[in-house]
């Protein structure tokens, strides 16, 4: 168990879609040890630790290459509870369908309603719910991902549960941390937070629209971000009158050509290496 966040590996995250199904949980990633410890139950405690941080990186890498085979474009969307990531999430469903396939992985440590709200957009979602689990792992979404409908070159959405600190951590095998931080919170959220934000390749300043009610610098977020995370995106959006939008579509779609050309390489280069150990040469075309 992590002694910060309670975290157990005993605790069962429960996958919610057209049949229900239990999921261990709970690969933890963070050493919490401060100097040396000679209590030998606490080195127990660590190892422990480790070897679990391990195997969730081992089911995060299978998952990457899975996405990546599949032309699956994987993005965890995190944030501290009410920065808005689902309705975020939703106002870009509407947006999208269409022009890709798309799915969304939920997680909450209870109720299904997120799903609910995104599967009113027609668009597949499963909730898994974390019980008293404060992040999704790299198995929740491996086994989440297997039932979903999602054919070639499309968008899987995962909404991690809603926090900061553990979800930095633990690699669910995505393409991208997209975190999200409203203007109704502060601005040194990064500073405070540091972790999440160097792990995420882009920002979402969320809520913009309520920016005249409110007494808050942007500037001063985006350069604490910079400050965290120098090669941080940062794109501000709103919900509420889609501001932002458009420019969060476009670098969803880069991301998307981005991954399709490295396939496209890779899979070039594979049947290169393999004409090469052949007995014949390549054909010429």
């Amino acid at each position: 168990m992590c002694g910060i966040c309670g975290c157990s590996s005993d605790d069962h995250g429960h996958v919610h879609g057209h049949d229900h199904k239990h999921d261990h949980a709970h690969d933890h990633p963070q050493d919490h040890a401060g100097g040396h410890s000679h209590d030998p139950s606490r080195a127990r405690v660590l190892k422990v630790e480790r070897d679990l941080l391990e195997s969730n990186d081992r089911i995060a890498l299978q998952n990457r290459a899975l996405f990546r085979s599949r032309d699956v474009l994987a993005l965890n969307l995190v944030s501290s509870p009410g920065a808005g990531k689902t309705s975020l999430l939703v106002r870009t469903l509407q947006q999208l369908q269409g022009r890709c396939p798309l799915a969304v992985i939920e997680g909450d440590q209870a109720t299904d309603n997120d799903a609910a709200r995104v599967r009113e957009t027609g668009v597949a979602a499963l909730q898994v719910n974390t019980g008293k689990g404060c992040h999704l792992d790299a198995r929740m979404v491996a086994r989440s991902f297997g039932p979903l409908p999602l054919p070639a070159g499309g968008v899987l959405f995962i909404e991690n549960v809603g926090n900061l600190v553990c979800p930095a951590g633990f690699d669910l095998g995505e393409a991208h941390k997209v975190v999200l931080a409203s203007v109704t919170e502060g601005e040194d959220k990064p500073l405070k937070y540091p972790n999440m934000f160097a792990a995420s390749d882009l920002l979402l300043v969320s809520k913009v629209d309520l920016l005249p009610h409110l007494r808050f610098d942007v500037n001063a977020l985006i350069a604490n971000a910079h400050r965290v995370n120098p090669a941080i995106e940062i794109i501000q959006v709103s919900a509420e009158t889609g501001a932002g939008l458009d420019e969060w579509l476009a670098w969803i779609e880069r991301e998307r050509l981005s991954l399709r050309r490295a396939l496209i390489a890779s899979a070039t280069s594979a049947d290169l290496a393999a004409a090469r150990s052949s007995q014949f040469p390549p054909a010429r075309v």
